[in-house]
């Protein structure tokens, strides 16, 4: 008799673990080669600032847009596995940059170093400038996978290194990885959401607040 073994959650892939979504699985399980194929080619138009367009990314593969949709569902579906798959290399470099921390000052590292990236990635920003209401939707809301994939994130985080019960047990892990996430989204779309300017730094400061971390 065999078992399995079960898979090994890391922070490359808390968030899809806990969210899946039909593209998601698509992409993961090897055997959709066009759905493969279209995510590639509108996650490298997007990486160089162009908008996802679901007739011309259709066209440049050869096919009508009802296969396209086929293969990868709507143009927000498309859109939100590319935020994603740009958002899980990110994570993975904040959590190597950070790996000699510990406890609350390596999961405010760790944050900091994310808001950082996604304040100077510049194709993240043409894209926020381009589609204001839709980033802020998609980003910041259940209308798609992010949000909850972020908290799934840090709250794999916060069990990680502040343990079942953080700050003393004051809090329970989802509900301070939920605090830690709106926290970073209200500094990162600091500018759409009340024309304040993005800042990485003062999303640390709140992270260190919130986490208790001395100095």
């Amino acid at each position: 008799m065999t078992t399995t073994m079960p898979a090994v959650v890391t922070i490359a892939t808390a968030g899809v673990q806990a969210a899946p979504s039909w593209l998601s699985e698509r992409l993961a399980d090897g055997a959709h080669d066009d759905a493969r194929r279209a995510f590639d080619a509108a996650r490298e138009a997007f990486i160089s600032s162009r908008r996802i367009d679901m007739g011309a990314l259709a066209a440049s593969l050869g096919v009508d847009r009802t296969s396209l949709f086929r293969w990868v569902g709507n143009r927000d579906a498309l859109l939100s596995e590319v935020l994603w798959s740009l958002a899980v290399p990110t994570l993975v470099q904040a959590d190597h940059a950070n790996e000699w921390h510990s406890g609350g000052p390596r999961v405010a590292g760790i944050l900091t170093h994310f808001v950082d990236d996604l304040i100077t990635a510049r194709y993240f920003r043409d894209f926020l400038r381009r589609e204001p209401a839709r980033a802020l939707r998609l980003l910041t809301t259940k209308e798609s996978p992010i949000q909850r994939r972020h908290v799934a994130t840090a709250e794999w985080l916060v069990r990680r290194d502040l343990g079942e019960a953080p700050l003393g047990g004051a809090i329970d892990p989802a509900g301070l990885a939920y605090l830690l996430v709106r926290t970073s989204e209200s500094f990162t779309y600091a500018d759409l959401i009340s024309g304040d300017n993005p800042s990485a730094e003062r999303a640390r400061v709140a992270f260190r607040l919130l986490l208790r971390v001395d100095g």
